[in-house]
């Protein structure tokens, strides 16, 4: 059988995803989901809701555009932030609002966000997931324009819980890579002033229930950062304020919603020691927090290798979630 080539793979490592580590010989190939590729179908028919009525916030010199060499599941040129919702068979009457990764500089929605989709509702979540503005295509206060719409994505699922037979108060966050940065931002600076209030969905609570991080970039600097994500999201010579303000674990504290921790060990673009930093920080703010660190993986698995272990981690975020209801 052939295996689809994750392209993700192949364009990051300090600047370029790395294919996963080798596995041992006597080990099969690890059976990773595909990143790349055209619009999923389901994508395309998903319904869409547009983050900011108007224009959002710090608009740029000039419009961001699409990339001409990237994939277009590897989403660039972001000008109009969007939720992409997926609804169940059977709602559970609870939602979770997806980040997807790609070191902030594209977003890859097929295998960290229609798959997730896909395996979450199955579960009977109802799904949102987030296009987010790439700080390097122009915005100003380019370190906060994702969490500027990270946080108007939790008001706006919230405002409109009703339509979708949710629980607003127990809507949780599921990031991945840059998004898992993203999403660690969000739980822990989610009353940090990034914009100002455009409407009463402003006035509403952006911090989520729960959190689950996926291999996440959680070191600003060396020498456990991925540096392209953080030169995309900080620029080439950030302050130490900025570096502070934008090193989630350093700011975990006793509103820290409980969080699921995922990595594998052999991730050589992203280092676990990612995930070792935001535990700890969890533990020293007495924090409910799980981790899972897996033999093998490499990084951008998604849903995990269908082959290995790592491939268990959505059943036990959802054992997770039901815990923490």
């Amino acid at each position: 059988m052939d295996v689809p080539v994750n392209r993700r793979h192949v364009l990051l490592a300090s600047g370029a995803l790395l294919m996963p580590a080798p596995a041992l010989a006597a080990h099969p190939a690890l059976v990773i989901p595909r990143g790349g590729g055209p619009f999923p179908p389901e994508w395309i028919s998903a319904k869409t809701i547009p983050l900011w009525a108007e224009a959002p916030p710090g608009p740029p010199a000039k419009p961001p555009v699409v990339s001409a060499t990237l994939d277009p599941a590897f989403i660039t040129g972001v000008v109009r932030p969007e939720l992409r919702v997926f609804r169940p068979a059977h709602s559970n009457g609870r939602a979770l609002l997806v980040i997807p990764g790609g070191a902030y500089t594209f977003i890859s929605i097929r295998n960290e966000g229609t798959d997730v989709a896909r395996v979450m509702t199955a579960r009977g979540y109802t799904v949102f997931v987030l296009v987010y503005r790439l700080p390097g295509e122009g915005w100003a206060d380019r370190a906060d324009v994702p969490l500027q719409d990270a946080q108007r994505a939790m008001r706006v699922i919230r405002a409109g819980a009703a339509g979708y037979g949710i629980d607003p108060a127990t809507v949780a966050v599921l990031g991945f890579s840059a998004g898992g940065h993203l999403a660690a931002s969000l739980i822990t600076s989610a009353e940090e002033a990034v914009y100002a209030p455009r409407d009463a969905a402003d006035t509403l609570d952006a911090r989520p229930h729960c959190a689950g991080l996926i291999y996440p970039v959680i070191a600003a600097t060396s020498p456990y950062t991925h540096p392209l994500s953080a030169q995309s999201l900080l620029g080439t010579a950030p302050t130490a304020a900025l570096i502070e303000r934008r090193s989630p674990a350093r700011h975990v504290d006793a509103a820290t919603p409980p969080t699921f921790l995922v990595h594998s060990v052999d991730d050589e673009a992203v280092p676990y020691q990612n995930t070792m930093l935001f535990l700890d920080a969890m533990r020293a703010a007495h924090r409910p927090v799980e981790l899972h660190l897996f033999e093998e993986g490499g990084h951008g698995f998604g849903i995990g290798p269908a082959n290995a272990p790592a491939g268990q981690w959505p059943t036990l975020f959802a054992a997770f979630l039901e815990r923490h209801v």
